[in-house]
């Protein structure tokens, strides 16, 4: 019972010890752009997780860095372009469209294109094998020929081994 206690008191604690930056802004619209860039850049450290979340020192670090750009009457395009110079594409969750980011923004729709193609290929298949579609390649039936003729002869030369054991 006693555990069961200690682990409920330090659930209630653990949310005080999370880290709040204190800044103070001069009007709302720049508190919100803020609080949309915290959500929207991510961590350098943390892997998939936004400056919001974060508590390495370095998200500290860029929250203070994007307070003191907001302060300063930066735009959102000097900020965001800011912090890609200082950290790469990695630092935006959605990076630019760009020549070294086509393949990010292009192999999702390249796979979906692929798989509708794969659907597509799949149906017309079994469409054309329900209308009982018995179209057959010239040289499919010339091997099979070929093996059949073989296996004939196999089977007749088993037979004659066979009779003469007896």
């Amino acid at each position: 019972m006693k555990r069961f206690l200690v682990v409920l008191m330090l659930g209630w604690v653990m949310p005080a010890l999370a880290v709040i930056d204190g800044y103070q802004f001069d009007d709302e619209v720049t508190r919100q752009r803020y609080l949309s860039f915290i959500e929207e850049l991510r961590c350098p450290k943390c892997q998939n997780q936004n400056l919001a979340g974060s508590d390495s020192p370095i998200a500290a670090d860029l929250r203070r860095e994007l307070y003191r750009l907001l302060e300063d009457g930066q735009s959102d395009k000097e900020i965001v372009d800011f912090m890609v110079a200082r950290y790469g594409d990695y630092v935006l969750y959605r990076p630019q469209v760009k020549r070294d980011t086509w393949l990010l923004w292009g192999l999702p729709a390249g796979l979906l294109l692929f798989g509708l193609l794969m659907v597509a290929m799949t149906v017309r298949q079994r469409h054309g094998a329900a209308k009982g579609d018995t179209r057959v390649d010239e040289d499919v039936v010339d091997v099979d020929h070929d093996k059949e003729q073989r296996l004939k002869l196999l089977l007749a030369a088993a037979k004659e081994r066979q009779e003469k054991k007896h």
